[in-house]
């Protein structure tokens, strides 16, 4: 039976390879993001490379909680379970981080934007989740290392390392899963806001032991494997991806 996969910040970069490699396994997409424009084009996109592909496109804030029935009834609409939820949905804030209210500002946005856009999808979800369904949340190295600024960007990915865990001990006894994954450096996204300049991408680089940055679809291919059956055993996990970056424990 075709699966229905929910993935938000579906518009660009890890998001939308996401999706992708959902469509190429045949399963019913329902692709979220903030920006309608962005969206369209993104699902035009994956029907070029995948003729025929079963997804769905929904504009949606998932950060404001109002946006929690529109979702709901666009999954209930499907006449499917929810198979899997991948939350892709972030941003690194502005960092302008020059007296106090700056700060507060930076933080309140990074969480806002971080956490409450994973909190408010698979919580809208969890009534609707199939049992053995998983649940994915996007980290970043960021949570162990740091992100410049006044490190609220790191702070909001570490927060959902906690969620996970939580997660995991609610929804464990339906046989859900549910893990993060914590990117490094990921080449060809819109997350810094603009071409990173390249001595910085050069420093990224470096500090990987395999001498290259991240693609989208190495991420993208985590995230399938752990809603996979043989992934399926993976709970409560935050599984690094850096290329060596960050070493394991």
């Amino acid at each position: 039976m075709t699966r229905l996969i929910v993935v938000t910040g579906a518009s660009a970069g890890i998001g939308k390879a996401t999706a992708l490699r959902f469509a190429r396994n045949k399963d019913r997409v329902l692709m979220i993001a903030r920006r309608e424009d962005r969206l369209a084009r993104a699902t035009e996109e994956i029907r070029a490379e995948v003729p025929g592909a079963d997804i769905e496109p929904l504009a949606l804030d998932v950060s404001d909680p109002a946006s929690v029935t529109a979702l709901q009834e666009r999954a209930a609409a499907t006449g499917q379970a929810v198979s899997a939820v991948v939350c892709c949905a972030g941003a690194v804030p502005v960092q302008n981080a020059e007296g106090v209210e700056s700060i507060v500002r930076e933080w309140q946005d990074a969480h806002q934007a971080n956490v409450m856009t994973a909190v408010i999808t698979v919580e809208g979800l969890v009534p609707q989740l199939a049992d053995e369904a998983s649940i994915v949340l996007y980290s970043s190295i960021a949570a162990y290392r740091g992100s410049g600024g006044s490190g609220g960007y790191g702070a909001a990915k570490a927060a959902l390392h906690s969620y996970v865990h939580t997660l995991s001990n609610r929804l464990g006894p339906r046989g859900i899963s549910v893990n993060a994954v914590a990117p490094g450096y990921v080449a060809d996204t819109d997350l810094f806001g603009g071409e990173l300049p390249a001595d910085r991408e050069n420093t990224l680089v470096r500090q990987t032991l395999l001498g290259r940055a991240g693609d989208p679809a190495d991420v993208a291919e985590l995230s399938f494997y752990l809603c996979s059956r043989p992934g399926g055993y993976i709970t409560s996990q935050i599984v690094q991806i850096n290329g060596g970056a960050s070493h394991g424990v």
